[in-house]
């Protein structure tokens, strides 16, 4: 009789620890899963500034000098214009390199030699501006400044193609804000409720521990034990399927891993390791908090 009772007490204990074994690695699975679309979300929402960081920066001025500008007042120009907080990068075009560009003499029906004795094309300056030109005030004192210096002949803006192209960077950024910031709250949910579900199956544990007179750094210790090597294991999973992704990406899709580059890429996976592990073992003690405050006659009716 009492072989048959041990026999099923062992088949119990057993059953028991496969049970744990399984809840411990669902639950593993989901963090690193949840961590894995937050990374995902989060290395296309970098992509997505890149963009438009690169979009902003696309805007283009262009300072035609006077034929009798001077060298001395074509390097002053040069000068202000590299020295300017609003100016991204300078380059000097002169007249023989836009007469010689076949791109540019498309615009033209014919050879302007044809009808002139000279090139009527003027040297320049093409200043490409900063994500600071969406300011509209300053980029009027720029042109104003600009057009106020000796040899300078004008300065042309695209001033309505900007106003459209940061009107449409603002929405696109405005878009991903909303769209991660929702996601990351539903992750959270979900992370906590997945930590909470995996205490809510050993309150009765942390009560009897409790009952026994056990101190709430002696119950939670060994909780937040697991919690660190759970986070740690999911945040591995997780870094190890971004990291997976990415580089399937990257040969699918070059574009991408030149958009966000492969620093991004490493602190992205430095975040998923140490979210795992920080949200691990905070939701592990608000989770444990509640149980261990809560009374004893609640616990069997919660």
């Amino acid at each position: 009789m009492h072989k048959i009772t041990d026999c099923f007490s062992m088949k119990d204990d057993k059953r028991l620890k496969r049970k744990v074994r399984n809840s411990y690695l669902v639950s593993t699975i989901s963090m690193a899963l949840v961590l894995f679309l937050l990374g995902s979300v989060g290395y296309l929402m970098m992509a997505a500034e890149k963009i438009a960081s690169s979009l902003q920066n696309s805007i283009v001025v262009m300072v035609e000098l006077k034929n009798d500008a001077t060298e001395t007042q074509r390097k002053a120009i040069e000068e202000l214009l590299t020295a300017d907080a609003l100016t991204s990068a300078v380059a000097f075009v002169s007249r023989e390199e836009k007469a010689s560009d076949a791109e540019f003499r498309k615009v033209f029906a014919s050879s302007f030699e044809e009808v002139l004795d000279e090139n009527p094309l003027l040297d320049s300056f093409e200043v490409t501006l900063t994500a600071g030109s969406e300011n509209r005030d300053e980029v009027d004192r720029f042109l104003t400044t600009v057009e106020q210096l000796d040899g300078v002949d004008r300065a042309t803006y695209p001033a309505l193609m900007a106003e459209q192209l940061h009107r449409t960077v603002g929405k696109i950024r405005f878009v991903m804000i909303l769209f991660g910031g929702a996601l990351l709250l539903i992750s959270l949910i979900l992370l906590n409720n997945t930590i909470r579900l995996a205490i809510f199956s050993k309150r009765y544990l942390i009560n009897t521990m409790k009952l026994v007179g056990a101190t709430k750094w002696f119950i939670m210790k060994p909780f937040l034990s697991s919690a660190v090597s759970q986070g740690l294991a999911s945040g591995l999973l997780a870094a190890a399927l971004f990291a997976a992704a990415v580089y399937g990406l990257g040969e699918a899709v070059p574009e991408l891993t030149t958009l966000a580059q492969w620093q991004h890429v490493g602190i992205m996976l430095g975040v998923l390791l140490g979210m795992g592990i920080l949200l691990s073992i905070l939701f592990t003690m608000l989770a444990i908090n509640k149980f261990v405050n809560m009374k004893s006659n609640k616990i069997y009716l919660y």
